[in-house]
Parts: structure tokens; C-alpha cells; sequence
């Protein structure tokens, strides 16, 4: 009866013990199926490769010829230049030592560049040439071990490995060192994967020597891959991008989409953004008795032609490299170091022109470097520039009409300082108080639109509602939100938290949010065009390859895209306009534009600051001079936005440069020059 009872009290037990593995062994078999799942839906394209390289004779060239890209023009920016690879692809059932003497063979043909070698590789070629003796390196206890299994083979080996000392290599000649690198070179990775022996400057001396002992070099070859040629030099380069091997982060993106690991895409910028457009088709090869056969041609991939003129191009990177160059020789511009412009159609969008270059200073010499990217990444505090924006928000809420007279005089409010224009400026209409940079105006339009009428030592306190009337206005020309540009990099620029009325005040005159070059292009070009925000991009046209010199057949021609139309009447679009015209003819912009027909602009100068000792706190007040412009007046071919951040030192401010006129003249003569 006690053994009933037990028997009894251990079935549960039991029963709860045998659920238990009987849902593990489910859990098991279904994390199984959606790991089998995953195979067949994401890396099917991987294994069949694989599956391909490891069973079949025929093989897939390396990389494909990408598409070309040209200019606006049609002059030729990038291509594709056909150069030699010695490559080793491992015969069936070939041992170790034969290919060391194949190394040899091939170390006393080629010149291989063995500055990579490792110790380790040293000591695995060792271990090769004097496998008779290496077990020497091995004591009796530890193949005792082995014998008992309790060290494996990979155990033994790294026991070898530690007990050969650097001594041994200390006669070793560089046709030693170079035949070791040349084995490594043949070894590294997958064996049914080739092997790039060497890739950079092989000679056709190199290659004759190669051919002509090919049935003595077994798995040795001569095949062709491509390499991007830039016929502009580093003209606009940093743009055009780079392409290079895939990155780990992209891994699974690029399986999923057909590719192979050791393909070559484009990692950065345009070639990046139309890696799919520009992506060639690989052929494929045999190899027989050493020698390519080839099975099927690859095929180039799609031709694109940007939107910008490398000519013009040219012009502005020079003018800017000359310019900031000598701007480090006028007075308080120590700090000054880069600058950046952006050239549009401001009708359609298209961008003709943009750079960036830094200068700084090397061994007593200032060397130039391009910097480009940051007309998309390295925002500033724009300045007046923003003015034209504001003031539609004014006309917007009602805060002034068409042609109000304000008078500029120092505002002061309750436990604030007095906060002025750059001169006491008296009373202004709206025209005036764009042509001749008037904060105050700025100041008592934007206490209107938070409902408050000035009055001195006034309260002024509730902004959050008027910061987001502002905000909405701006982002419309572009401010504050992203550019939307047909790149996979794209800056926003730094939105502060705050919103108190100091803030307010501030934001109003450009002195607190902080936007790139290019949204500066964007706000500039909405103007011009009438509130209508266009979308920015380089890319124009695309076209199908032929593997000639022309081009193909036409696939694809951008249209231009509206974002945005500005929310305000076409008389206050056509009022700031009028007020930006003024800037140039009698204004604080006149002079900035050169020579070009019926310009209209806007000049801005904002307080920045610098961390100059690294230790990051803010310590020295900078100003930034900016300037946005569009001509002509009556029908825009043209909207011009230039940077010129940290370029005087604010304690100096009295010993100004002009740069920012001078350079922004030079390049508005230039495109007027090319155009007209």
C-alpha cells in the first residue's frame, strides 16, 4: 500500500517532467523551421552561389563595369578602366608543399609587397617547409595526450606555433618573406574561393611572366577586373563617392538583394545612392589549362548624368581654394578655417554647382582640402539672412501690413538687456527693414505675433504658441527640416529647446536655430521661385548602356517635385522679393553679386562661438558671415547660398575681412560669365 501511495505521489512528476521536454523538443523543431524559413526566403541567393562555386567549372568574374556618370553636358566624370589581376584559384588534391613551391615560383617572377607579413604568417610557413621536424616541438607527455585524446589536432598545431621562436626566421631572404606572403595570399579565406595574389601595379612584364609558366604554376591565372577612373581628378569627387568592398553593417542588405560578399558597391554619396542603377552584370568565365574562357559577357550598368556643371564646378572650387587661401592674411580671421556655397536652378531644383573647402595650416604652409559634404552636415547660425522668412510670418498673423513704418530704436524688456540693431536705423518701413538688416523690426513684429505691443521694461513672457507660428513658416522655405536631396546624407540642422521671449527675439534674426548651407540654398531658391519649395537633386537623366563610347537609349528623365508651397499670399512672397532687390541696389548687399543682371539678396552676420581648446566648453565668441541671392529679379536662372562660419574673430571685430563679398562677387561674376 506504500508502494501504491509513492508510485502515486511520482506520476505527476513524471507527467509534468515529460511535458516539459515535450514542449522543448516543439520549442526546438519550431525555432528550426523558422531558422530553415529564413534560409530559403533570405539567403537562398547566398547558398546558391555557393552551392555554384564550390560544384561548378564556371565562374563569375570578380566585379562587373559600373555605369558612367557625366555632367549636365555630357562631358564624362566618372568610368570604368579594365585592369589586370594575377589571381590563384586552388587545383583539387594539391598539398601544402606543392604550393609552397608555386609561391616560390611566383616570388621570383612577381614583385609582391610583403609589408603585411605577420609573425603568424612566418610560423605557419614554418611549419610547412619543416613539417619533418616540427614534432620535435612536441614533448612525449603531450603526445600521450593526443594518442588518449584529450588534445586534438588543432591543439597540437597551436602548441607548434608557440614554440617557434622569432630566431628562426632571422636568415630568412625577402624571397623567403615574400614566397611566405604569397602562400598566406593563397590560403586566406575559402578554398574554392579565388585568390587576389596581386591587383595594384601589375607590369605587362609581370603578366608575360605569369603566362608564359602557367602549366608550372597550377591555379595561377591573368583575369581583368575595373576600378573607377575620375577624368575631373578630385574636382567634385568627394560627391561623385566611393565604392569598396560590403560592409559588415550591409551584409544582409546586399545578399538579400543578389549580391556576393566579396562584390564591390558603392559605400558613399552618389555612387551609393544609385548603387542599383549603377550596379553592372558580371560575366562569367572557365579556366582552361590556366587560361579565362569566357562563357558570358558582363554588361555595363546604367549610364546617369547629373544635374551639375563641372565646368562651373572647376571655376568655384577654384575661386575657393585661392580665396580662403588668401582671406588667412586679412585681420581677425585666425579662426576662420572654411567656407561653403551652393549653386541652384532655383525653378526646378537642379543643383550646378556645390563645394566646401578648408584651409589649414601644415608645417608653416596652408594646404587646401576639400570639405564638400559639409554643405549637407555642418550647420551654422545663419543671421539675417532669415529675415525674408519672418517677415512672412508677420504679414501671415496680421502682426503688420504692407509698407507699416516701425521705429528701430534699442528694445528693452523686463530683466532683459537691451537688445538693438546694428544701428539705430529710426523709422523704417517693411522694404527698408530688409535692405538695411533691421532687428528691431524683427523684435516688435515678432512681440505682435505672441500678442504683446511693446512698451519699455515690458513683460514678455508667452512664446511657446508664436515659436511654433515661426517654426511651421520656416520649414516651409526649407529651414529646419531636411533638404530632401537624392543623397544618403542629408543634415537638419540644430533646433533649440528653448522658447522663452529672449529666445524669440533671437530666433527672428537668425541668432538660434542653426541650419546647413544647403537649407539655406533651399529657403533662398523658395524665394526666388515664388514660395514654391522644389525638391534638390544631381540626378538629371539615366540611360541604358551599349558598352560604347555614346550613350544609350533614354530610361529616365527627373522631373521636378514640389515639397511645399509656401502659406501666404503671392503679394507677400512678391514683397520680399522687392525687399530683397532693394538689399542690392541700395542696401547692405550692393556690391555682392558683381555684375550680374537685376540681383536680389541677402546678407547675414550672426554671433558664433567656438571651443578653441579642445576641452569642451564653448569659450570664444566668432562671427559668421553668410549671404543668399538669386538674379534676375524679374525671372530667376540662378539662387546663389554661401557660408563663410567662424570667419572673424568677434574680439577684432572692428578689423573686419570682406570675404564673404569678395568671394560670393567672384563667384556670381563666374556663373554670370558662363551663362549670362
Amino acid at each position: 500500500m506504500r508502494e501504491y501511495k509513492k508510485n502515486k505521489n511520482i506520476r505527476p512528476v513524471v507527467d509534468s517532467r515529460i511535458h516539459f521536454f515535450s514542449m522543448l523538443i516543439y520549442l526546438c523543431f519550431f525555432i528550426l523551421l523558422i531558422y530553415l524559413g529564413y534560409i530559403i526566403v533570405f539567403k537562398h541567393n547566398y547558398y546558391s552561389k555557393l552551392l555554384s562555386a564550390m560544384t561548378s567549372d564556371v565562374y563569375e568574374y570578380k566585379s562587373a563595369p559600373r555605369g558612367r556618370i557625366y555632367d549636365r553636358n555630357y562631358n564624362l566624370l566618372v568610368d570604368n578602366k579594365e585592369i589586370p589581376i594575377i589571381s590563384y584559384l586552388k587545383p583539387d588534391n594539391i598539398s601544402a608543399v606543392d604550393e609552397i613551391e608555386i609561391a616560390r615560383s611566383v616570388a621570383k617572377l612577381i614583385d609582391v609587397n610583403y609589408s603585411r607579413l605577420t609573425l603568424r604568417m612566418l610560423k605557419d610557413y614554418w611549419l610547412v617547409i619543416n613539417s619533418s621536424i616540427s614534432n620535435d616541438l612536441i614533448n612525449s607527455e603531450e603526445w600521450e595526450k593526443y594518442n588518449n585524446r584529450k588534445l586534438n589536432n588543432a591543439d597540437i598545431y597551436y602548441l607548434k606555433l608557440s614554440r617557434i621562436d622569432e630566431s628562426f626566421f632571422e636568415e630568412y631572404s625577402s624571397i623567403d618573406k615574400e614566397t611566405a606572403y604569397i602562400y598566406y595570399l593563397m590560403n586566406n579565406g575559402y578554398s574554392y574561393e579565388e585568390k587576389t595574389i596581386k591587383k595594384d601595379d601589375v607590369t605587362d612584364k609581370e603578366i608575360a611572366l605569369i603566362t608564359d609558366n602557367l602549366e608550372s604554376l597550377k591555379g595561377f591565372y591573368i583575369k581583368y577586373d575595373f576600378e573607377r577612373v575620375y577624368l575631373y581628378g578630385d574636382v567634385f569627387k568627394s560627391i561623385l563617392g566611393n565604392v569598396s568592398s560590403i560592409s559588415k553593417e550591409d551584409k544582409n542588405y546586399y545578399l538579400a538583394r543578389g549580391y556576393s560578399l566579396n562584390d564591390m558597391v558603392g559605400v558613399s554619396y552618389i555612387e551609393k545612392q544609385y548603387e542599383e542603377l549603377l550596379r553592372g552584370v558580371k560575366g562569367t568565365y572557365r579556366i582552361n589549362d590556366g587560361e579565362i574562357v569566357n562563357v558570358s559577357n558582363g554588361k555595363r550598368g546604367k549610364d546617369i548624368v547629373l544635374t551639375i556643371d563641372i565646368k562651373l564646378q572647376q571655376e568655384i572650387e577654384k575661386i575657393l581654394e585661392e580665396e580662403i587661401k588668401k582671406t588667412k592674411s586679412e585681420p581677425s580671421t585666425s579662426l576662420f578655417n572654411h567656407a561653403y556655397v551652393v549653386i541652384k536652378d532655383p525653378n526646378n531644383g537642379e543643383v550646378l554647382a556645390m563645394a566646401g573647402k578648408q584651409v589649414i595650416k601644415k608645417n608653416g604652409e596652408y594646404i587646401v582640402y576639400d570639405v564638400t559634404p559639409g554643405v549637407l552636415t555642418n550647420p551654422l547660425t545663419p543671421g539675417s539672412v532669415v529675415k525674408g522668412a519672418s517677415m512672412i510670418v508677420g504679414y501671415n498673423e496680421s502682426a503688420i501690413k504692407i509698407g507699416d513704418v516701425l521705429k528701430d530704436e534699442c528694445i528693452k524688456l523686463y530683466s532683459k538687456p537691451k537688445k538693438c540693431s546694428w544701428k539705430t536705423l529710426g523709422k523704417i518701413d517693411d522694404i527698408k527693414a530688409l535692405s538695411l538688416s533691421s532687428n528691431v523690426y524683427q523684435f516688435k513684429t515678432a512681440m505682435k505675433v505672441a500678442g504683446f505691443d511693446y512698451r519699455y521694461n515690458g513683460k514678455f513672457y508667452d512664446t511657446e504658441e508664436a515659436f511654433f507660428k515661426y517654426r511651421k513658416t520656416f520649414n516651409e522655405f526649407g529651414l529646419g527640416v531636411k533638404s530632401e536631396i537624392d543623397l544618403p546624407v542629408d543634415g537638419i540642422g540644430n533646433i533649440g529647446r528653448k522658447t522663452d521671449s529672449d529666445m524669440l527675439l533671437n530666433y527672428v534674426i537668425g541668432q538660434y536655430d542653426t541650419y546647413t548651407t544647403m537649407q539655406l540654398s533651399e529657403y533662398i531658391s523658395t524665394v526666388a521661385s515664388g514660395g514654391i519649395r522644389y525638391r534638390p537633386h544631381l540626378l538629371k537623366e539615366v540611360y541604358e548602356s551599349d558598352n560604347k563610347e555614346k550613350l544609350g537609349t533614354l530610361l529616365y528623365n527627373m522631373e521636378k517635385e514640389v515639397i511645399n508651397v509656401v502659406n501666404a499670399d503671392k503679394k507677400y512672397i512678391e514683397r520680399i522679393q522687392k525687399g530683397f532687390r532693394e538689399v542690392m541696389v541700395n542696401g547692405l548687399g550692393k556690391g555682392f553679386m558683381g555684375n550680374v543682371d537685376l540681383p536680389c539678396g541677402k546678407t547675414g552676420t550672426s554671433e558664433s562661438f567656438l571651443d578653441t581648446d579642445n576641452d569642451g566648453v564653448i569659450d570664444t565668441p566668432t562671427l559668421t558671415n553668410s549671404f543668399v541671392g538669386y538674379y534676375p529679379y524679374d525671372n530667376p536662372k540662378m539662387s546663389i547660398a554661401i557660408t563663410f562660419p567662424n570667419l572673424v574673430d568677434s574680439s577684432n571685430a572692428n578689423r573686419r575681412s570682406y570675404a564673404n563679398k569678395r568671394i560670393t562677387k567672384l563667384i556670381s561674376n563666374k556663373f554670370f560669365e558662363i551663362y549670362g
